[in-house]
């Protein structure tokens, strides 16, 4: 008999088949049982009749522990009342391993922090293993997109000499002899590297912040994709970066549909979110915006902003509910911004930078910008910074041998989940967090 994967099921339907996975839940009904069943590609519910298997089996069905693991043999049919839409009939029965204890987490109810300690076995629920199946999709979308648009994959050190965007969030580690190094906050500087050599790279990788935060959008270490084009200009960019978000909103859309109704996520949003046509406003616009939401909705608690000052959290979720679609801001403050961001020609108060929001609340997914080309501009926003201009000698060196116009930005892998699954919390996005207040398991 053929073994096969419950994701695959619908192609047997009528036939005979074997599955090999683990009992998730069961339920009696007289002289039927009925097995809950999960394999890694899926959930199945396997129908066992009183007198269609061996009468020991039968016994034995009633009596399996959670997680029990089980080879099952039966026949495929379509019910349309059962999840995915097929359920296997069941002939027989093996149990290859049972607990050898009872499993922690139950069909009731439980905790966050319960269910997060219990981190290593919560993979293999519905909630869990739909969000980690989505990550996974987007993975293979993002190498897919670039591939297809002629990037090179760089992949940048873990290890730094330096910062990005200052020291005041970066994990320090010692090396030899005194010699101090940083887990790394972001490629960038890595892929500006690249762009000179390849013309288009795009780094992936995980990335670190030692903030001592404990928002819904927060983790210690995270995954970004940081994209790199020589001769890219902002508008370019920006256009780039809304290509990217609509492929990979249309590829979930596409290819994990099961997953999403799971979650019960409404797929509406995401649907304008594919189509593209991305809303771009100026920062200066948007706190116009956000300071008129202020006066006409006090309830929203959102604090007022002078010009020149950064956005919260509470600031980007509001400005997005304002869309139907992800909303490009562009044009900050340079007082507020990196060091390497070129500044507008038209306006040197602000730079050529932009975040994109995810609309329905979740806020910034995208940080990207133009960068300085111009050597001595540079150096001159390396001194007003405070950086120590020696562990910027290679960076300069870009400058100095060819420097052209080139852009890039960086998406965080785990705000995209979270936010095309509709999730409340990042935690839930990626396999064990790290946050301020958990490193394990």
């Amino acid at each position: 008999m053929q073994r096969v994967f419950i994701e695959e099921i619908a192609r047997y339907e009528g036939q005979a088949v074997l599955l090999r996975g683990w009992l998730t839940n069961r339920r009696s009904k007289g002289k039927i049982h009925f097995l809950q069943l999960r394999d890694g590609t899926g959930f199945i519910q396997a129908t066992a009749l009183k007198g269609e298997l061996p009468e020991a089996q039968f016994e034995e069905a009633d009596h399996l522990p959670q997680e029990t693991a089980l080879e099952v043999w039966g026949v495929v049919r379509a019910d349309h009342r059962a999840p995915g839409g097929y359920e296997l009939a069941v002939q027989g029965l093996r149990v290859i391993a049972r607990p050898s204890r009872e499993y922690p987490i139950t069909p009731k109810e439980h905790g966050v922090d319960f269910l997060m300690d219990h981190r290593h076995l919560h993979l293999r629920h519905r909630r869990a293993w739909a969000t980690l199946r989505v990550r996974d999709e987007l993975e293979r979308a993002i190498h897919d997109f670039f591939h297809a648009r002629g990037f090179v994959r760089l992949d940048a050190p873990i290890l730094t000499p330096n910062a990005v965007e200052g020291t005041t969030d970066l994990f320090e580690v010692d090396l030899f002899d005194g010699e101090k190094a940083y887990l790394s906050q972001s490629g960038q500087l890595y892929a500006e590297a690249g762009a000179m050599a390849f013309g288009k790279v795009y780094t992936f990788g995980p990335t670190f912040r030692a903030e001592r935060s404990k928002t819904r959008r927060h983790l210690l270490e995270f995954w970004m994709i940081e994209p790199e084009v020589a001769f890219m200009t902002h508008q370019e960019n920006l256009k780039l970066q809304e290509e990217l978000v609509a492929y990979l909103v249309g590829r979930v859309l596409e290819k994990r549909r099961l997953e999403l109704e799971m979650l019960e996520r409404d797929t509406q949003p995401l649907e304008k979110a594919a189509q593209g046509g991305f809303p771009r406003i100026t920062y200066t616009e948007a706190v116009e915006r956000l300071n008129r939401i202020a006066a006409e909705k006090p309830e929203l608690g959102l604090t007022p902003l002078a010009w020149g000052e950064d956005f919260g959290a509470p600031h980007e979720a509001a400005l997005s509910q304002q869309f139907d679609r992800p909303v490009f801001v562009e044009k900050y403050p340079a007082a507020i911004k990196a060091f390497y961001m070129q500044p507008d020609p038209d306006d040197p108060r602000v730079v050529l930078n932009d975040d994109l929001l995810a609309h329905e609340g979740v806020g910034e997914i995208i940080g990207g910008s133009e960068r300085i080309h111009d050597p001595e501009l540079l150096r001159q926003k390396i001194r007003e910074h405070g950086l120590p201009e020696e562990v910027f000698d290679w960076y300069m060196d870009l400058r100095l041998f060819g420097s052209v116009p080139h852009a890039g930005f960086g998406l965080g892998l785990e705000r995209t989940v979270r936010w095309i699954c509709g999730l409340e919390h990042i935690r839930e996005a990626i396999p064990f967090p790290r946050m301020y207040t958990r490193m394990r398991p």
